[in-house]
């Protein structure tokens, strides 16, 4: 018998967003991973549309990073650091081949809770080379070690039918106390309508589910702030039309 979700807690959110208003700068921070990158790579494309936040990737978008190319994002988040200007400070390192900070970012945590709960409400891409996301991934601004992420979900489009594959779990990257442990689920809808997705970490476990209904329950979770990013991704080189898009409906967070 499928595990139902608790629903969710009865006090007001901490954090919010129906995005009915814009896009709220005080927070999202509408670049992905800015740190490693120039603001023209990082810059999210967005719409405001009658459902939400349209995340698009356009025709014109440059890489996010040459050498990570070719790889085109638009993505919001609600935190972002970095160490100073050419060091190897900052948050999700995510390749330790030379990285180092190209544009120096203050510390901001708009939003970076160590536990609690979120719940994510989006319309996946169904566009061809697209990706839809939805991470918590450490900050690292008290600690290197301090990377480990919660994949809510990743979505590729041609894995979105009547029925939908998604990966979902955690990434330890560099922190040793995390162990990796992602798993391929089956959702009985088709994905690029609007569906919601919960994640809720503390206490040494992690449940995410979608819908109601628990998918994973994972015996361990980050304890140190942690920040939500919502993205986007054309992976591979551009193909079909353009712009290619995925919706964020509402975001509720209690932590």
């Amino acid at each position: 018998m499928d595990q139902i979700l608790p629903p969710p807690p009865s006090e007001a959110p901490t954090f919010a967003d129906d995005f009915s208003t814009g896009l709220d700068g005080e927070k999202w921070i509408a670049h992905y991973l800015p740190q490693w990158t120039v603001p023209a790579r990082s810059a999210a494309r967005y719409k405001i549309v009658e459902t939400g936040l349209q995340l698009r990737i356009e025709s014109d978008q440059l890489d996010w990073r040459t050498e990570d190319a070719p790889l085109r994002v638009s993505n919001v988040q609600t935190a972002m650091f970095s160490g100073p200007l050419g060091s190897a400070r900052g948050t999700h390192r995510h390749r330790s081949d030379g990285l180092e900070v190209r544009t120096e970012t203050p510390l901001r945590l708009l939003f970076a809770p160590a536990r609690g709960r979120i719940d994510v409400t989006v319309a996946a891409s169904t566009d061809d080379g697209c990706m839809l996301a939805a991470w918590l991934v450490g900050t690292e601004h008290l600690s290197d070690l301090d990377a480990g992420e919660i994949c809510i979900f990743e979505i590729d489009a041609d894995a979105v039918s009547t029925t939908t594959r998604a990966r979902t779990g955690i990434k330890a990257h560099g922190d040793p106390r995390l162990e990796t442990d992602m798993a391929e689920v089956v959702l009985p809808f088709d994905a690029s309508g609007p569906h919601t997705w919960t994640v809720i970490w503390g206490d040494g476990e992690t449940v995410i589910g979608c819908e109601g209904i628990v998918l994973r329950r994972i015996p361990q979770s980050p304890d140190y702030p942690l920040m939500l990013l919502i993205d986007l991704f054309e992976i591979g080189t551009p193909s079909g039309a353009y712009p290619k898009t995925a919706v964020v409906s509402d975001v509720r967070a209690w932590g």
